[in-house]
């Protein structure tokens, strides 16, 4: 729900930016969006009132406007700061929304000539984020990005202790406060980035970790609320909160997933991007977003039943480029087909590679499909093998059947075993690390083309 007043927070809490918020009672708000050269369309103006909606505001009306260029006092320009005061007073708003980035100095215009609290489009989503964050991480990380953006706009929390006027003994403590509270922000700041550090020293550690047992990690990601979560918790039994709403899962979540032929990876949904995602948010979660970066593979979530879904495919796009995930493998997952109407299919590349699904996260369509897209591309690199063991390697033996895919086994007449199998090279790396095992053991092709054994 958006707050009703921005607070300086306290030093000593953590989180106080992040304050719970009362589900209970809905913001009025005005929406305003002004129509600038290369600036927002229709869509980013349906997506500004979702991410309104997602706060927790009541969208009473929309202003809108045009601009060749940002006006310097008030960004909308003074006639349309009247226009929107008129409809303050008239329809009881309690929070005018403009979907653009705001100095602070246009803010606090604003706010003097409209008559109510204004929020901006960055503003918003934090207030969105700050909700959503659950993880001890996710919480760190917004209240950093909201102490970055608030030390900006420090004044206005304490108009109360400016100056009115001038002159030998008319000088009140509001410099003084001011100072104090920007020291002690700076501190929190300090602080916060420590505790953010010593995360992602713990993060990485468990990616170390993870690497000795060289899971391979699958990364989802796509644009808010095109049913990554649903998806998640469709192919891994989880429950994570899904909902119609942008940035209805905030912090990743990772779990195990087995594909076929024992092969087993890590499924991480991770946080959904939107049109012109601050840099400065793109910033504060980049330790979050390094799941992405460190996958070997991405499911690019797509809404098949959004209008624009190509152009929203676009802009995922460009916020992987920004954090160099742009040349991690895709495959692409058409999600919603039970609103398009469509069948599940697969669509493959010139190499045979599967690069395309169509399915249903909500009704369990095509997924199928997909765990079949899955196993195919780690299946690719894997080497067909042969191993012949002595008696004395029974426990390898039963470590292999644990581990990999046994295809064929007998025996070799003299209480040894003669194993068919295929291996990654990790499987194989593993393998000579063994105690017993010898290389004259292994006989390996990258495909079938040893002979078969009997079973």
């Amino acid at each position: 729900m958006i707050t009703q007043k921005t607070q300086v927070p306290d030093p000593e809490t953590p989180n106080a930016t992040a304050s719970d918020k009362d589900a209970s009672a809905l913001t009025r708000a005005l929406v305003v969006q002004m129509r600038l050269p290369g600036g927002p369309d229709d869509e980013d103006l349906a997506e500004f009132r979702f991410l309104a909606e997602s706060a927790g505001a009541e969208v009473s009306g929309i202003i809108m406007g045009r601009r060749n260029k940002p006006d310097p006092a008030f960004f909308i320009g003074k006639g349309k700061a009247e226009e929107i005061h008129q409809r303050v007073e008239s329809d009881e708003i309690e929070l005018v929304l403009v979907d653009h980035d705001l100095s602070p100095i246009q803010e606090r215009n604003l706010e003097k000539a409209v008559g109510c609290r204004v929020l901006d489009r960055t503003g918003l989503i934090l207030d969105i984020f700050a909700l959503r964050a659950r993880s001890h991480e996710g919480k760190l990380q917004v209240e950093l990005a909201q102490l970055d953006r608030l030390a900006t706009r420090l004044v206005r929390g304490w108009t109360h202790l400016e100056r009115q006027k001038g002159g030998i003994g008319l000088r009140g403590p509001g410099e003084t406060q001011l100072e104090t509270d920007r020291r002690l922000m700076r501190d929190r700041i300090r602080r916060l980035n420590k505790r953010l550090e010593k995360v992602r020293n713990q993060r990485g550690l468990r990616r170390k970790n993870r690497n000795k047992i060289p899971i391979p990690t699958i990364s989802l990601v796509g644009y808010t609320n095109a049913g990554k979560s649903t998806l998640f918790n469709r192919l891994t039994g989880a429950s994570v909160y899904e909902a119609d709403q942008l940035f209805a899962t905030l912090d990743p979540t990772m779990r195990r997933l087995d594909l076929a032929g024992k092969e087993q990876v890590i499924l991480a949904d991770t946080v959904g991007f939107i049109r012109h995602l601050p840099h400065t948010l793109v910033e504060a979660f980049k330790s979050t977003l390094e799941e992405v970066t460190e996958a070997s593979l991405l499911i690019h979530v797509v809404d098949s039943h959004h209008p624009e879904s190509a152009e929203l495919m676009s802009h995922v796009n460009e916020v992987l480029k920004e954090i160099d995930a742009d040349e991690v493998p895709q495959i692409v997952v058409y999600n919603k087909i039970d609103l398009t109407g469509e069948s599940p299919r697969l669509e493959r590349d010139q190499n045979g590679a599967i690069r395309k699904v169509w399915l249903s996260a909500r009704t369990g369509e095509g997924t199928d499909l997909l765990l079949q897209a899955l196993s195919e591309h780690y299946r690719k690199n894997r080497h067909y093998c042969r191993l012949h063991l002595p008696p004395a390697a029974a426990r390898l033996r039963a470590q292999l059947y644990d581990r990999v895919d046994v295809l064929a086994e007998r025996g070799d007449g003299e209480g040894g075993f003669i194993i068919e199998l295929t291996l990654e090279q990790r499987d194989i790396d593993w393998l000579r690390k063994q105690i017993g095992f010898e290389e004259r053991f292994l006989e390996q092709a990258q495909d079938s083309e040893l002979a078969p054994v009997a079973s």
